[in-house]
């Protein structure tokens, strides 16, 4: 099977553009779930003045969006924990009836990761960072492993980092974190510079399916692609398979143009049966969806992997 044949472009991509919000120079790199009889979403707005924005969306499909002018806001129990005006690349999990929202809550240390919950997208209480800076992505497991909260995430420096590897921690309240068990690092062609999580993982009978960002260096700078991996179902920092060559690559002129060219960048994906639908930021300035059947991609991740 080709990787051509796995997930499909919609043909109205990109579904959405900067015009969604107004004063904003792009939107890009959001995460999105199952919400009631539709969907919702929290938006990464870049502003004119370039300041990083979290904004809430709703939609009845997952492809007409009605993202809210204003900026998310939330409320915390202490003063010094507060969503920055560089608040970006968000990931949603579902524990429960509770939405669980991780992003980059970047500072003057660096970027850092923020973590809030909601059940209705209306209210946010946002809980203390669940890591020390420097760290640039984040995502929660949706369900518990071995009785505790378990999160990929991938350390950072200050900078836009030239190095990357996964790693995973856990954490028995969603406060303290801790067990970091190294993942997976760069590995070769598109994935040889850095690698980071991307969607919350989806559990399957082959293991955790682990939608990923893979980067490699040119000429032309940091080229994004999205690969595959499945995981341990118990130890998910062990690889089963991980695949050596790409599922989506920055093809198509939205992906190669714009704010930073040649990016695809799979930060949500909702599964109904075996379909489906992920969303990917696209040369970090709008977003589009692409669809396949889970099934398919689990065969492609087997079958397309690196030898041990």
């Amino acid at each position: 099977m080709a990787n051509e044949a796995v997930f499909k472009r919609y043909s109205g991509n990109p579904i959405i553009t900067a015009k969604a919000v107004p004063r904003a120079n792009s939107i890009h790199n959001s995460a999105v779930a199952k919400f009631g009889t539709g969907y919702a979403g929290i938006f990464r707005v870049d502003e004119q003045d370039m300041n990083f924005t979290l904004h809430v969306g709703h939609s009845p499909d997952g492809i007409h969006w009605d993202i809210e002018p204003n900026r998310l806001t939330m409320k915390s129990d202490n003063p010094d924990v507060t969503m920055t005006d560089h608040s970006y690349d968000p990931r949603i999990t579902k524990l429960g009836e509770t939405y669980y929202i991780t992003w980059c809550n970047a500072g003057p240390q660096g970027p850092c990761i923020g973590l809030a919950e909601t059940t209705d997208f209306k209210t946010f209480q946002q809980r203390e960072n669940p890591l020390v800076t420097a760290n640039r992505n984040c995502v929660l497991f949706p369900r518990k492993i071995d009785g505790n909260y378990a999160s990929y995430h991938r350390p950072s420096d200050r900078g836009h980092t030239p190095f990357g590897d996964m790693f995973y921690a856990t954490s028995p309240d969603l406060t303290y974190w801790g067990c970091h068990r190294f993942v997976f690092g760069p590995r070769g062609g598109w994935q040889s510079t850095k690698v980071g999580p991307g969607p919350a993982p989806i559990e399957t009978k082959d293991g955790w399916l682990l939608i990923y960002h893979g980067v490699w260096t040119s000429c032309n700078g940091y080229l994004y692609y999205a690969g595959g991996a499945l995981m341990d179902l118990e130890r998910p920092w062990k690889v089963l398979y991980r695949t050596k060559e790409y599922l989506l690559a920055p093809t198509e002129l939205y992906e190669r143009v714009g704010d930073v060219p040649n990016v695809v960048f799979p930060s949500s994906a909702i599964v109904e049966g075996d379909m489906i639908r992920l969303y990917y930021g696209c040369a970090d300035t709008c977003i589009s969806i692409a669809e396949a059947k889970l099934s398919d991609v689990v065969a492609f991740v087997k079958t397309h992997s690196f030898t041990k």
